[in-house]
């Protein structure tokens, strides 16, 4: 069943739930979620079905709209023909038990073979030539909002680590009001990193995951490539040097980068903190995470979740 979460909303927290909320979703569509085999429990539960497809369950009866606008979002770039994952061609999402569970065309046989780190400044480059039509509503970037969020709505955090979080949020805030961007505002992916290019059926990369779509400077679809590669190490510097040729600007040599690498790791650090108390590895990560914002130390052994 599912169980009650913050402000009446109800979420899913188990493999289970999300399992009965898909049977409940498939009915109708001609799909069979037997066989279903979950690719993951993150913000979305992620199913793959035993037909070529995908399906999505979100975890939060909240996520409705967002579940919406990001269908709307894949018909619009079905219609120009850019490489992207395919929404199914019924009426999406389908609610099941109060929650939005949408079907997606698998992307290959796998779904798991990455783009490169170029293939992905591609996909960005043929993006930002894009004009999103007023009625997708697509909203404006608002980073802030959502780690303020996210660390006034913790329950794991002690009161030390939510003032580190908080103070250092506002020092970036302060320092992002400043910045000179670069490039011009547009479409953006909103979290455009490895994770989500994929190689199709037939080798070509395609963007996935198009939740965090926006209007926002075309900064923001740059920075997690350079910060997997600067921060983390998760990219080589060959690999980086052909993204930033690629695309034809190096975010590194712009002189806002370091403010925006900082709040895009603090963002990193937020997201894992309202998975803290999922499991005692996360919060372990989210810990570790937390004590090297606080102490400056080197982000390497920050671990992918």
């Amino acid at each position: 069943m599912p169980c009650p979460g913050r402000r009446g909303h109800l979420v899913i927290t188990a493999e289970e739930q999300a399992r009965a909320v898909l049977r409940e979703a498939c009915t109708g569509t001609g799909l069979s979620p037997d066989g279903a085999r979950l690719m993951r429990l993150g913000s979305n539960a992620v199913f793959r079905l035993t037909a070529p497809v995908v399906a999505r369950v979100a975890r939060s009866e909240a996520e409705t709209p967002l579940a919406r606008r990001t269908v709307a979002v894949a018909r619009w770039l079905e219609s120009e023909h850019y490489p992207a994952i395919r929404a199914l061609h019924f009426g999406q999402p389908v609610i099941a038990g109060g929650y939005p569970v949408t079907f997606w065309e698998a992307v290959s046989p796998a779904g798991n073979e990455w783009a490169s780190a170029a293939e992905i400044a591609g996909l960005l480059v043929k993006l930002h030539k894009l004009t999103a039509p007023d009625n997708l509503r697509l909203p404006e970037v608002a980073p802030f909002a959502k780690a303020a969020e996210r660390i006034s709505a913790s329950t794991w955090l002690t009161p030390g680590n939510r003032a580190v979080l908080t103070g250092k949020l506002a020092e970036i805030q302060h320092r992002y009001e400043q910045l000179d961007w670069a490039l011009p505002a547009g479409v953006i992916h909103g979290d455009a990193a490895i994770g989500n290019a994929l190689r199709n059926w037939h080798g070509q990369p395609v963007l996935i995951d198009l939740d965090n779509f926006a209007i926002g400077h075309r900064e923001w679809d740059l920075i997690l490539t350079a910060v997997y590669y600067d921060s983390f190490g998760w990219h080589t510097a060959e690999e980086y040097e052909a993204f930033a040729e690629a695309y034809g600007f190096d975010i590194m040599k712009w002189p806002g980068y370091a403010t925006l690498k900082e709040l895009s790791e603090l963002l990193m650090v937020t997201w894992v903190v309202t998975k803290a108390g999922e499991s005692e590895r996360v919060a372990g990560e989210a810990s570790k995470r937390i004590a090297s914002i606080r102490t400056g130390a080197s982000r390497r052994d920050w671990a992918p979740l």
